[in-house]
Parts: C-alpha cells; structure tokens; sequence
C-alpha cells in the first residue's frame, strides 16, 4: 500500500470512494437532509475547490488503485476518511490516519465521527471530545487524539 497526495486526476474515483462507503455504512443511519448534504460535499466539484484551499488530501493506493481517501483540513481536523468497502478492515484507514498525523500542524487532532465510524476512529487512538451532534443532517460525534 501507497499513501500519497492526492492529484486533480483523481478526483472522481475519490467521490466514487467517499459514495460507496457512505452508502454501505452511514446513508441509511441519517435523515434524507443528511444524504443529501453529503452528496453534495463529495462530489468531485466539492473535493476539488477543499484540495485548492488549505485541505491536504491523501489517497492510498494498492496496486495503482486508489483505495481510500483522507482529507486533512487546517493541519488539524480530518474531514473525510473513506475506504472502499471490500478493503475495510485490512489496514487502510489507519494507514491514511497515520500520514495525516505526521502532517499535522498541531498537538491534538479532531474529527466529528459519524456514528458507524466512532469505534475505529477509537483503534485510531480517538476519545470522545464532547456530546453528538449534527450539522445539515449529518450526525456525528466530536473526538480527538493527542499526538506523541
């Protein structure tokens, strides 16, 4: 497996990457408000315009495939992590975590963790970080890891 910045060519299969793994885990966990907030902020238009803000964007790839995705933002904050789903569970998503953490510009990082995400962002080394929440729908749970 490869982690690296993620580049202008990769924009649909990461919007393809961010659907499909919504879709299996969180769409049917949320209101239609929710569904269709998070549309709007994976598509590959919306990716484009964070990657050329102050959003790092990673990919990782196995094998020339890009199979998940992070999306650092501020140096701080993970604002989309994503795996296709038949690669769950084998390492990828701790992986991404790890290359962000490295990027970080600060001692803690959050992120506001769906609710079906909450237990591997705790293998990640996340606690909860307050009460959950919800902004245009979509439901999370705010949490943090202090880095080393």
């Amino acid at each position: 497996m490869h982690v690296r910045p993620a580049e202008q060519k990769d924009l649909d299969t990461l919007s393809q990457i961010c659907m499909a793994s919504f879709n299996s885990a969180i769409a049917n966990t949320l209101p239609s408000a929710g569904r269709d907030t998070f549309k709007a902020i994976a598509a590959p238009a919306a990716i484009a315009a964070r990657l050329a803000e102050d959003n790092q964007i990673l990919v990782a790839e196995i094998a020339g495939q890009l199979v998940g995705m992070l999306e650092l933002k501020a140096g701080r904050h993970i604002a989309m992590l994503f795996v296709i789903p038949s690669q769950q569970h084998q390492g990828v998503g701790k992986a991404l975590v790890n290359a962000a953490f490295e990027l970080a510009t600060e001692q803690s990082v959050t992120v506001s963790a769906s609710l079906p995400s909450v237990r591997a962002y705790q293998k990640y080394g996340f606690e909860l970080a307050g009460e959950v929440a919800e902004s245009g729908g979509l439901i999370y749970q705010p949490m943090e890891a202090t880095l080393p």
